[in-house]
């Protein structure tokens, strides 16, 4: 089983449009929408949600108020403002929370609980290209590292479990936990940027991570002729630094009328579409 990962250095790129192209002609694959934070694979994909999980991480303190003796001593050492005193009676603000337990600890009557928080959920769905795991993260929820790596663990069950060759990654953008989560232990990553000086600067430090988990990297450029002396720079340094030049992708207002049909780019008629398929040929995953 082998898993491709497409991420980027920075968002706008057209990473997810790239995605769900690669996940129609890779002949039913197993898909993973790991940009938990703001995901839009299901915007395309309509996936029918076939299983329900709640994702709970990290914990919020909530005070009984029928145990609470109102003395303020949680109030006194919580460094971040979350605890609210109306009329005499405390409670927990459950978004300045941090879940660091102090109050817990220091309450005289033991009037504070410490459950696991709910952050979100995650998902096991059918579309129309294969199966779907994907998670949608709580309102200024956190932990979205540790929900990454769940719906990852769930791909791979998953195809293991029904014998999927290729399980194909929408991994978040930039070079922080989320993406860190999305990469590791990858046979390959696909970084998609595009021709501009915050594109190149942003691959740089991309490339950089990849490099230091020691995973295969290809680059594609996308809408590569608005600057085709910028494209071929970054290609360069691409592949000084020791990743492969997978393909171009041409500039295509066809892609946004395939995202208003709820269609990937290779199921409509674009020019961009030959550029897609190219993609996925030199990216041989198959064989990887």
């Amino acid at each position: 089983m082998k898993e491709l990962v497409i991420i980027s250095g920075k968002g706008g790129t057209g990473k997810t449009s790239v995605t769900v192209s690669l996940a129609a002609l890779a002949d039913r694959p197993v898909i993973c929408d790991c940009d938990v934070d703001a995901a839009d694979l299901h915007l395309v994909l309509e996936p029918t949600i076939q299983e329900s999980h709640d994702f709970r991480s990290g914990h919020e303190a909530v005070i009984r108020e029928a145990d609470c003796i109102g003395c303020g001593i949680c109030r006194n050492v919580c460094r971040f403002g979350a605890i609210v005193n109306n009329a005499d009676l405390f409670s927990v603000d459950p978004v300045a929370c941090e879940g660091c337990g102090v109050c817990v600890h220091f309450c005289p009557q033991k009037a504070i609980d410490f459950p696991e928080s709910l952050c979100g959920n995650w998902y096991v769905s059918d579309t129309r290209l294969g199966p779907m795991v994907h998670a949608k993260l709580g309102v200024a929820a956190e932990n979205s590292g540790k929900l990454v790596s769940l719906v990852r663990a769930g791909a791979k069950h998953l195809a293991e479990e029904e014998n999927f060759k290729t399980v194909i990654v929408d991994g978040p953008p930039g070079i922080g936990c989320p993406v860190i989560a999305s990469v590791t232990g990858a046979s390959q990553v696909l970084i998609v940027t595009e021709p501009t000086v915050s594109g190149e600067h942003d691959l740089e430090r991309v490339l950089s991570l990849t490099r230091h988990f020691h995973i295969p990297t290809s680059i594609c450029v996308n809408k590569w002729d608005i600057n085709e002396e910028m494209t071929q720079q970054i290609e360069a340094k691409a592949r000084t630094a020791g990743a492969t030049v997978a393909g171009r992708i041409r500039y295509d207002s066809s892609v946004t009328r395939a995202q208003i049909q709820k269609k990937a780019v290779v199921e409509i008629d674009a020019p961009s579409a030959d550029d897609l398929k190219q993609l996925w040929e030199n990216l041989n995953l198959q064989e990887a």
